[in-house]
């Protein structure tokens, strides 16, 4: 019996949880401002997001937020333009979004409010770089690390340093409207720092240049005389302080999945909310834990969330950190085990191809060798299109990390 129906259902059910309209919606500011709401926001949730702020901001209301390609305004955001840019290594329409963000900011007065809305993504989709650097550069730095396999705070710390716009300078550049201002965020981040969501455009964060720099020489970038010096003379800065809130986060998924999969008579099993490290690792340490509750009664459902790297091998390759997750978990079980899993990214993109991640169970899955050949070359895509495991959902225009479940039990 395949369990690929549930285990979609589930996520999916993880993933409206975290929706902009289910999280954001009521959660705004019902009363009018004296002038102007002014609505600025970057990150895969953010055409949703404008989408509530639209429907439910009062008065007059206008601003612009960017967003992923693909994952750009479904219905109408009034006054509130919609930028849609790359991911994860900006390009042109990214630098056209920071200096259009940036400009509005700029524009904030007295008696106006500003409306921070702010998810997972936005670091890249928002740029601005620093005196000294230019887009072409900024591409560079962003792809090398990404392919480093950097974990995602030292990425952003690093964007932070190389950026006017993050590290809490767009709240700053708003300043004007510093009493009726209010940010609204959909984390990614593990531990939920709102300075780390999106590399907080609106929240200010220590700054670390030299740490910067260490970071980017630490995996392999050349730092030159001219970067370094950059970065060196770029100061922090004093964003307002103002209401921040979570509207949703990786918990939010996962307890829905969990609601629903104790409903079905799953007993959920959660080793880690907020997972990272390497995809492969984590992989192959689930595996021995699914093949342990293989030999206990009952039906067992792992469930996990965070956001785990891939250290890319080969130029090449086709593949994200859930698919290479997924490849050494079915590596590491027998053929015939009683195991099914889905493992998928929530924004519905696993990487930078067409899925949002994958599954397999005891019938439907890949030998072993082939497990690891595909990890050799990070060919996990082409290893799961093989035998029909890819899950796609298109753009779910959310992003609150990975979904990762392993179904244990005679039902599979």
């Amino acid at each position: 019996m395949s369990l690929r129906p549930l285990l979609t259902s589930l996520f999916l059910a993880g993933v409206d949880a975290a929706s902009a309209p289910t999280a954001l919606g009521g959660r705004l500011p019902s009363t009018p401002a004296r002038g102007r709401t002014i609505v600025l926001g970057c990150g895969k949730a953010a055409a949703a997001m404008a989408e509530v702020a639209a429907a439910e901001l009062p008065g007059e209301v206008i601003g612009c937020v960017v967003t992923r390609y693909g994952h750009g305004a479904r219905g109408d955001t009034g006054g509130i333009e919609v930028i849609e840019a790359s991911h994860p290594v900006p390009d042109s329409a990214s630098l056209t979004a920071g200096e259009t963000i940036r400009r509005l900011a700029g524009t904030a007065a007295p008696g106006d409010r500003v409306v921070f809305l702010i998810s997972g993504g936005g670091s890249a989709l928002l740029c601005q770089p620093i005196p000294g650097l230019f887009l072409p550069m900024k591409a560079r730095i962003t792809d090398h690390l990404v392919k480093s396999g950097a974990p995602i705070g030292e990425i952003n710390l690093v964007r932070r340093h190389l950026s006017q716009v993050k590290g809490g300078r767009l709240a700053a550049a708003a300043a004007e409207a510093a009493g009726d201002m209010h940010t609204f965020l959909i984390s990614d981040v593990a531990g939920d720092d709102p300075a780390a969501i999106a590399s907080g455009p609106s929240i200010a964060a220590p700054f670390e240049p030299q740490r910067a720099l260490d970071i980017l020489e630490h995996y392999g970038w050349e730092v030159s005389p001219g970067l370094a010096q950059a970065v060196l003379n770029w100061n922090g800065v004093d964003a307002p302080i103002h209401p921040v809130e979570i509207v949703a986060n990786g918990r939010t998924a996962l307890d829905a999945v969990e609601r629903a999969a104790r409903a079905q008579g799953w007993n959920v099993i959660r080793p880690g909310d907020e997972l990272t490290g390497d995809a492969t690792e984590t992989g192959r340490d689930h595996a021995a834990l699914a093949l342990d509750l293989a030999s206990r009664p009952g039906r067992h459902l792992i469930l996990t969330g965070g956001e785990l790297t891939v250290r890319v091998k080969a130029t090449d390759g086709r593949g994200g950190p859930n698919l290479e997750y997924l490849t050494r978990l079915m590596a590491g079980l027998p053929d015939g085990a009683p195991i099914a899993a889905l493992a998928g990214d929530s924004d519905g993109i696993d990487g930078s191809e067409d899925n949002a991640g994958g599954y397999f169970d005891s019938d439907v899955r890949a030998p072993a060798q082939a497990c690891f050949d595909a990890l050799a070359g990070n060919r996990s895509y082409d290893l799961f299109d093989s035998f029909g495991g890819l899950i796609k959902t298109g753009p779910t225009r959310t992003n609150v990390n990975d979904i990762r479940m392993i179904a244990v039990g005679d039902s599979t």
